[in-house]
């Protein structure tokens, strides 16, 4: 037999489910027709189908129809209510003051578009102060990966280098020695350039430059020499017969000769030095231990007497403490990103609750509500916050059709439902169905099913209207059909 719709209705209280009696609309009547024609069609041409008076032995009349091919439709209806597509309620975080509330009831606006502004001059100081400590905490970050990286190359091989270029005059340590910072490690001179300080009088001295040429000329045997001006002091002094004078520093390569005991006058220029002075080694100074631990001598790389440049090895320190050492380096530059990442952090929600301060709209819709207006003052304390206005998308509407549980699964998405409105009488409008629940509920023995269904916004529909849906679940056209009370069963048949 052809597919035949089933229809039902809910039971009535004290009835059974065997005894459910199926109540067919008009619609559905049609439809059932069709499910038979074929088989009444068959049943006249064999004599199965008799009038009541051939059948009972009765005299009677028999009713009969004409077939017709009609197009035909099987449906289920319920009524809902209309909602919004979307509905959003707008509240506040924060409290203040309201400094601007530029939009009214009923005006379109589009997601993102400013609401209102709060005061918000407090949290503004809180975020240049966090601004400034991030600032800080990324310039001691960076000096402390900066140092750690120089550590590691400072301290390649377990050794420790030299800050100065010169001759070792006097060694302080040995091996098996504990150094820190601040140890005196040697006393290092330099006598390959040397320098002379030198009075000019005042007046010349004003006319002298950094950079400028000199004219070294040897007081024992009056060679000359060329050398450079490396520095004019400021400072005045006074020499014998009330003179006052500055001094000027020259720095010359030594060609071999010269030596502390070597004395010589000099010229800058037209001017003249006004006394000659004593050649000192360019650099004469105590080498001290830079380092941020303290580590253990392993064994020295070099001896008193020996010339060492900026950077080559001076001793080597245990594995154990120049590992330690690194380490130190290590933890100081974790410690700083550690800072910096927490600043960056209270900058961020600093920032969050700055933004807080200005409230946009979630979503384009229409503003139903507006509760709150510029001057006002929000308070953002309890657990329910005040609700300061509230937008419709009213680009879609909705409502929920309840379904029986005999009838959901005939129902999918996709399916057009014909809606219609008490305030809208004599129209029709479409929409479709976008979601069948599986969240039933149950009541009087049977469970029914929310369905979902969204239609396009009309002028004439507005949210909180009583709307009734039809669901249309199969169409037929052009079908042969027959009033279904024209048909009578035989005992057994059918």
């Amino acid at each position: 037999m052809a597919d035949m719709k089933k229809f039902s209705a809910p039971l009535k209280r004290g009835e059974s489910r065997k005894r459910k009696q199926r109540r067919l609309t008009g619609r559905q009547k049609a439809f059932l027709g069709v499910g038979i024609v074929a088989a009444v069609l068959a049943a006249v041409g064999s004599g199965r189908f008799k009038s009541r008076a051939a059948g009972n032995g009765e005299a009677g009349a028999v009713r009969t129809a004409v077939a017709q091919r009609m197009s035909i439709t099987s449906s289920l209806s319920s009524a809902g209510t209309l909602s919004p597509k979307d509905t959003y309620t707008i509240t506040s975080l924060v409290s203040g003051d309201v400094v601007s509330a530029e939009f009214e009831e009923g005006d379109q606006v589009e997601e993102g578009q400013i609401l209102y502004v709060i005061d918000a001059a407090s949290v503004e100081t809180e975020l240049e102060s966090a601004r400034n400590s991030v600032e800080r905490a990324q310039t001691t970050y960076d000096l402390a990966a900066e140092a750690y990286d120089q550590a590691v190359s400072d301290y390649s091989g377990n050794t420790y280098k030299s800050t100065e270029t010169g001759y070792i005059k006097t060694l302080y340590v040995k091996a098996g020695d504990k150094v820190s910072a601040g140890t005196k490690l040697a006393d290092i001179y330099n006598d390959q350039v040397m320098r002379l300080k030198v009075p000019f009088l005042s007046t010349d001295a004003a006319g002298i430059g950094v950079g400028n040429g000199a004219v070294i000329t040897m007081s024992d045997t009056g060679e000359q020499i060329g050398g450079t001006v490396t520095a004019v002091s400021a400072m005045e002094g006074t020499m014998a017969g009330g003179r006052l004078v500055r001094y000027v520093t020259i720095e010359v390569g030594n060609p071999g000769g010269l030596t502390q005991e070597s004395s010589a006058t000099v010229q800058v220029g037209e001017y003249l030095c006004a006394q000659e002075a004593s050649f000192e080694p360019a650099l004469d100074t105590v080498m001290s231990a830079d380092i941020s631990a303290s580590v253990e001598i392993a064994s020295l790389a070099v001896n008193e007497g020996d010339y060492v440049a900026r950077g080559s090895a001076v001793f080597r320190m245990t594995d154990k403490t120049a590992e330690s050492l690194i380490r130190s380096y290590k933890n100081t530059m974790d410690q700083a990103l550690e800072a910096l990442e927490s600043s960056k952090s209270k900058l961020d929600n600093t920032q969050d609750s700055y933004e807080n301060y200005t409230i946009t709209a979630p979503i384009s819709g229409t503003v139903i509500t507006k509760n709150t207006k510029a001057g006002d003052k929000i308070s953002a304390s309890g657990n329910a916050a005040a609700t300061l206005a509230m937008i419709y998308d009213l680009s879609l509407l909705t409502f929920e059709m309840s379904v029986d549980e005999l009838d959901v699964q005939s129902v999918k998405v996709g399916q057009t439902v014909e809606v219609t409105a008490d305030a809208c009488e004599g129209r029709t409008f479409s929409g479709t169905v976008t979601n069948v629940s599986l969240a039933g509920s149950y009541s009087n023995g049977v469970t029914n099913y929310p369905v979902t269904v969204t239609l396009e916004a009309s002028d004439e529909l507005l949210p909180g209207m009583n709307v009734d849906g039809n669901i249309i679940i199969s169409q037929a056209e052009d079908v042969l059909t027959i009033p279904v009370d024209c048909l009578m069963r035989e005992t057994g048949s059918m």
